[in-house]
């Protein structure tokens, strides 16, 4: 009934959790006044030794415990929001380190809408289970061990001890469920996190379905999941519906028990009038605690399944072994290197790349050939288990990622541009760059002439910067990527959807660069590379040939034939003018 993970998660909501029970058996203590209080005015104007003159003092006395029962409620509720606080924001932030950790790669241990689901809603759930299910659990069992000795020292200890002992059918009914409802949360948990990740990735990807009309399908798709998820979810409601029957049906009985027992008790004469009353108000109390403890079960497991699986992701393996630190690029070797996204599915084989300090190496060929897969390995971005990429002499699984992703820049065709100023997303690659250095960045890019039309560098950027053109992006990308002032810069297609002229600009800028950078330059635009100083050319996952563009041209059937027909389709144009 309790996971030990999660309490040592938090240790200091202890605090919370045993001021909620202490508020609590207060709050069952004054009520427990104020209906004996109650029950013996009762009797004295049943038996007339009081009138109406005599109520002020009793009547004083139950509003006091009133006023101090309103406190003591506040209180609990102030202790369940204390308790739960800490534990949400101490797995948010161990979410959070964790994911640090794993740096760019996280995606090869959880995916992106899950992770958010688990961070998220996962975590809230966790709120009911230390605000609410783990006080009432030592409550449950307190609170009818102090009515037993108040029924035995105020009534009759046979009523008390027989309402005691039908006490345990209400956790024996959750212990019953618990092994079924684990696995049914789970189930749902499941279903629940994959109907997110289906949704995220349709709503991402809402252009390109719309574009090819497959909106339709995906919308079945879509309504299959959903119809799953709700058959999950009414089973879990049936689950949790028929449990509850069961409680409610034991606790209502024992009151009935314990009402029956105190009515007859005062029928023998064995207990007196506001004894009798005061077990029949106070019975039900026997039962509630452990009554409202089962409604909080079914909202505690759901709390844990999603436990699970966030310590699941918690727990996965660290990349511990990135301890070592570069604070330059001197020479980049990659020896031997295979990759394989799936089992038995290698899309890189057994390659090997030198990249020299201050050089300008190119990696072409056509698109699929594994150029991008290994600029997603020299970033970290992807895991090898096959050959070796050493930089500066030691290998790159050793290296921690932050001291590499502050060497090595890199700059795809899709980079990302986060909601606000234009000055905000430059800053990201040089915190306390000056506006002059930031102009210089956009003129660098061909892009200043554009914002000092607009709004400068105040102009607001959509989400993902949805309100420019594609090729503004790439070439915003290029500036703030120069801002950066790395040793390395990987340039992936970067300029792909960029003008002609935009285009030789930034590639005059690239060249520039050489003298004081290390550049790769992956491109299936052979023009992109003619001045590299070493062109890799890649086929269907391998290295088929190097050299310098007149060699290439020369030597390699398969660059020879991407030139000619990359040529071809550039100056049809021009030949039909």
């Amino acid at each position: 009934m309790f996971d030990k993970r999660l309490m040592k998660l938090c240790p200091e909501s202890k605090k919370y959790i045993i001021g909620n029970i202490v508020f609590q058996w207060l709050e069952l203590i004054l009520n427990a006044v104020m209906i004996w209080i109650v029950a013996d005015n009762i009797q004295d104007f049943y038996y007339k030794e009081k009138d109406v003159s005599d109520l002020i003092f009793p009547v004083f006395i139950i509003l006091c415990t009133v006023i101090l029962r309103f406190i003591t409620t506040r209180c609990v509720t102030r202790m369940s929001y204390l308790a739960s606080k800490t534990v949400k924001k101490k797995l948010r932030q161990l979410i959070y380190e964790k994911l640090l950790r794993l740096g760019v790669n996280y995606r090869e241990k959880v995916s992106t809408s899950e992770l958010v689901q688990e961070s998220v809603e996962g975590v809230d759930q966790l709120e009911s289970y230390f605000g609410q299910y783990v006080p009432q659990f030592f409550y449950a069992f307190i609170a009818p061990l102090t009515l037993f000795f108040l029924f035995g020292f105020g009534g009759s200890w046979f009523a008390a001890a027989i309402l005691l002992i039908c006490v345990p059918l209400i956790p024996g009914t959750i212990m019953m469920v618990q092994k079924f409802a684990k696995k049914l949360l789970a189930k749902y948990w499941g279903q629940y996190t994959e109907l997110g990740s289906t949704f995220l990735e349709n709503l991402q990807g809402m252009t390109t379905l719309k574009t090819y009309q497959a909106d339709e399908f995906k919308n079945q798709e879509m309504n299959k999941e959903s119809e799953n998820f709700r058959f999950v979810t009414m089973k879990v409601l049936t689950m949790q519906l028929n449990s509850i029957i069961i409680m409610d049906f034991f606790t209502y009985s024992g009151a009935a028990i314990g009402i029956i027992i105190a009515t007859n008790s005062f029928v023998n004469g064995s207990v007196s009038l506001a004894a009798c009353i005061f077990m029949i108000l106070l019975s039900a109390e026997f039962f509630l605690p452990m009554r409202r403890l089962g409604s909080y079960f079914h909202v505690a497991m759901n709390g844990m399944a999603a436990s699970d699986k966030i310590f699941k992701f918690l727990n996965s393996e660290d990349d511990l072994d990135k301890t070592l630190d570069i604070n330059e690029i001197k020479d980049i070797r990659i020896e031997n290197l295979s990759f394989e996204y799936e089992e038995d599915r290698e899309v890189i084989h057994g390659i090997d790349i030198v990249i020299p300090r201050n050089s300008f190496v190119g990696i072409v060929g056509e698109s699929g050939c594994g150029k991008s897969t290994v600029a997603s390995l020299l970033i970290g971005k992807n895991t090898y288990n096959k050959g070796h990429i050493f930089i500066n002499g030691k290998e790159l699984k050793e290296i921690n990622e932050k001291a590499l992703l502050k060497e090595i820049t890199y700059v795809s065709h899709n980079s990302f541009f986060f909601k606000g100023s234009v000055r905000d997303n430059l800053l990201l690659g040089k915190k306390a760059a000056t506006d002059e250095e930031l102009w210089t960045a956009l003129k660098s890019a061909n892009l200043d002439e554009f914002f000092r039309n607009e709004k400068g560098l105040e102009t607001e950027l959509l989400e993902n910067a949805a309100n420019i053109s594609g090729g503004q992006k790439q070439r915003l990308a290029l500036a703030r990527a120069l801002l950066h002032d790395s040793d390395m810069y990987i340039f992936d297609e970067a300029t792909s959807n960029i003008d002609v002229d935009s285009e030789e600009i930034i590639l005059n800028h690239i060249l520039e660069m050489k003298s004081k950078k290390t550049v790769l330059f992956i491109s299936h635009r052979l023009m992109n590379t003619v001045n590299a100083d070493n062109i890799y050319v890649m086929d269907k996952g391998k290295i088929v040939d190097r050299g310098k563009h007149s060699d290439l041209l020369e030597k390699c059937k398969i660059y020879h034939k991407l030139w000619n027909t990359q040529q071809e389709l550039e100056n049809y144009g021009k030949e039909v003018m």
